[in-house]
């Protein structure tokens, strides 16, 4: 981006008056010899210097640091089996050094070590039918989201991918994305072609399966006096709202990276719709 567009420049990107800017191009990264490219992702951390592509069947590793006006393919690993399989998606996960990358093709999900571009895990039927999208937990290091064509969202422990820990089955068509919390990750997004965007508190999964728990200290005298009464039961995993602002599909869904309670929704007819996480429900979670 040209540098007075970004943070502390002197041009405001809003103002009407200010000339149109053009892109500097840094490079190219050269997929014709492997087929259509499904998705690219950007290492979540470090500086920004890889990028993971998928192209086909194929898991391109691309290395921005080395390059001139190209991208160097730092290294490669192709999916095997019968028929034409095509990755249709993929997501880095932020843990483990950013060594593990998952990609979903057909209604399996896989996970690849980066480092040796080698299989670590399978799931080979993840969806009954065609797996849209994947998010990572950003807390728990091994929790893994998937939505599909089965109208279904599943969460998975990727140690042990033989049954999912967790279903949504709250839209009537195919999920086409979801999103976790980056900062509240009990709070998870999805979007689908229902037209609805559903807002659900996965709080049994989270990384505070209990929530905030109170100190004896802090109890006042009469709750105190009903001691019956402490052992609350936990938070139930429950959908908080659906948003019905859209007249058609519903293809992404995202967290803003810099105010956790706001999020945002496009749909197939170009309409953006901006939400807030309710009030209660998010005083609720910070005290």
């Amino acid at each position: 981006m040209p540098a007075e567009l970004e943070p502390g420049g002197h041009e405001s990107p809003e103002d009407a008056a200010s000339p149109a800017h053009a892109l500097e191009l840094l490079c190219h990264l050269d997929h014709a010899a492997r087929g259509s490219t499904a998705c690219v992702v950007w290492e979540p951390a470090g500086a920004g210097g890889r990028v993971i592509s998928l192209a086909d069947n194929h898991v391109l590793l691309w290395d921005l640091q080395e390059s001139g006006s190209r991208a160097a393919l730092a290294s490669s690993a192709s999916l095997e089996g019968k028929g034409q399989l095509k990755f249709t998606t993929g997501r880095w996960s932020p843990h483990h050094n950013c060594t593990q990358v998952a990609t979903a093709n057909d209604t399996a999900v896989r996970g690849w070590d980066t480092r040796t571009m080698s299989q670590i895990y399978c799931i080979e039927n993840a969806h009954g039918q065609l797996v849209r999208d994947l998010d990572f937990n950003p807390n728990k290091q091994y929790y893994l989201a998937s939505c599909g064509d089965d109208c279904r969202v599943k969460f998975w422990d990727t140690r042990n991918v033989s049954e999912p820990v967790k279903m949504l089955e709250e839209h009537s068509h195919w999920v086409w994305s979801v999103r976790y919390n980056h900062s509240h990750d009990q709070l998870v997004l999805t979007g689908s072609s229902d037209s609805r965007v559903v807002l659900s508190n996965m709080v049994s999964i989270s990384s505070e399966p209990f929530g905030q728990l109170a100190d004896d200290d802090d109890l006042s005298d009469q709750e105190e006096r009903r001691p019956e009464e402490k052992s609350q039961e936990p938070p139930q995993d429950s959908v908080i709202t659906t948003y019905e602002e859209h007249e058609d599909s519903v293809y992404a869904v995202d967290w803003s990276s810099a105010d956790p309670w706001l999020f945002a929704s496009l749909s197939y007819d170009g309409r953006l719709v901006i939400n807030r996480v309710p009030r209660a429900l998010k005083y609720h979670i910070l005290l």
